[in-house]
C-alpha cells in the first residue's frame, strides 16, 4: 500500500511540475498597461512638417496637383492612379468616411504646400497595436527631412498614447519601402506569402514593426538626426538616420 501512495505522489508531483512549466511558457504578464485611445488628433505639428486630418474639401485639390504626372506613386497602392482631380476628390471623400484607416494630409512647412498623405490603420487598442500605411509622398516631399519627420511624428503619437507595437507593411517587391522601413527603425519580421491580391496581382507582404521597449532609444536617435546640428549649411546630413536606428533594430531585412 505505501508503494502505491508513493507512486501516486510521484505522478502528482510530475503532473504539477509539467503544469507549472506550461504556465511559465504562456507569455509574460502585461502589468501596469491599459488600452490606449484611438488616434484622432486634428493636427500633429513638428519643425519641418505638419499633419492634419485629411479633408477632401481642404486638401484634395492641392494633393492632386502635387501627385499629378507621377503615377508611379500608386504602383503598390490598392487605389490609383487618378486621371482627374474630380476622381481623386471622390476617392479622398470616400476614404475620410472611415476612422480606420485614419488619413492625414502632410504639409511641408518649407514650401507651405500639401505634398503627401499617410494613415493610421489596423487600429487595435486592446492589443496595443497600430499600423502606419497608405504612405503617399509626392516627389517634392520624398527623401526630405520633412518626410522623415512626418513618420516620426506619427510614431511619437503612437507610443506616447500607450501603444505597444507600431507596424509597417508593404509589398515584398517594393524595395524602396522596405529600405525606408529599416532606415526609420522598423525591425524586419518576415514575409506573409500570398497575403492578398492588389489590382489583380498577387502580393506577398513584408512585415516590419517597432515595439514600445525600443522606443526610448529610437526617439533619442531621431532627436540626434533631426537636430539642426546634424545638417551642414547646404542641408546635407552629417550622421545617417539608418546608422543611428541600426543600433536599436532587433532584426535587419536580409534583402537589403
Amino acid at each position: 500500500m505505501p508503494d502505491l501512495w508513493h507512486s501516486f505522489d510521484m505522478s502528482y508531483t510530475l503532473l504539477s511540475t509539467e503544469v507549472g512549466m506550461a504556465q511559465a511558457h504562456l507569455g509574460d504578464k502585461v502589468e501596469g498597461w491599459t488600452a490606449p485611445v484611438r488616434p484622432g488628433p486634428k493636427k500633429i505639428a513638428g519643425h519641418y512638417v505638419e499633419l492634419e486630418v485629411l479633408s477632401a474639401q481642404k486638401h484634395a485639390a492641392d494633393l492632386f496637383q502635387s501627385f499629378q504626372g507621377h503615377d508611379n506613386i500608386w504602383d503598390y497602392m490598392p487605389s490609383g492612379p487618378f486621371n482627374s482631380s474630380s476622381q481623386f476628390y471622390r476617392w479622398v471623400n470616400e476614404m475620410t468616411q472611415s476612422d480606420d484607416p485614419l488619413f492625414y494630409a502632410i504639409r511641408n512647412l518649407s514650401s507651405r504646400k500639401w505634398e503627401g498623405m499617410a494613415s493610421f490603420l489596423r487600429i487595435q487598442p486592446n492589443a496595443g497595436s497600430i499600423e502606419v500605411g497608405h504612405i503617399s509622398f509626392s516627389p517634392a516631399l520624398q527623401r526630405t527631412t520633412a518626410a522623415t519627420e512626418a513618420i516620426f511624428l506619427m510614431m511619437c503619437w503612437v507610443f506616447e498614447a500607450g501603444y505597444r507595437r507600431f507596424e509597417w507593411k508593404c509589398n515584398a517587391l517594393n524595395t524602396p519601402s522596405r529600405r525606408a522601413a529599416q532606415r526609420l527603425g522598423f525591425s524586419y519580421e518576415g514575409i506573409f506569402r500570398q497575403a492578398t491580391v492588389i489590382k489583380g496581382r498577387n502580393r506577398d507582404t513584408a512585415w516590419f514593426a517597432i515595439i514600445d521597449k525600443e522606443w526610448p532609444a529610437l526617439k533619442e536617435a531621431y532627436d540626434v538626426w533631426l537636430s539642426p546640428r546634424n545638417f551642414d549649411q547646404s542641408g546635407l546630413q552629417k550622421e545617417k538616420l539608418g546608422n543611428l536606428t541600426g543600433l536599436v533594430r532587433a532584426t535587419s531585412d536580409p534583402t537589403l
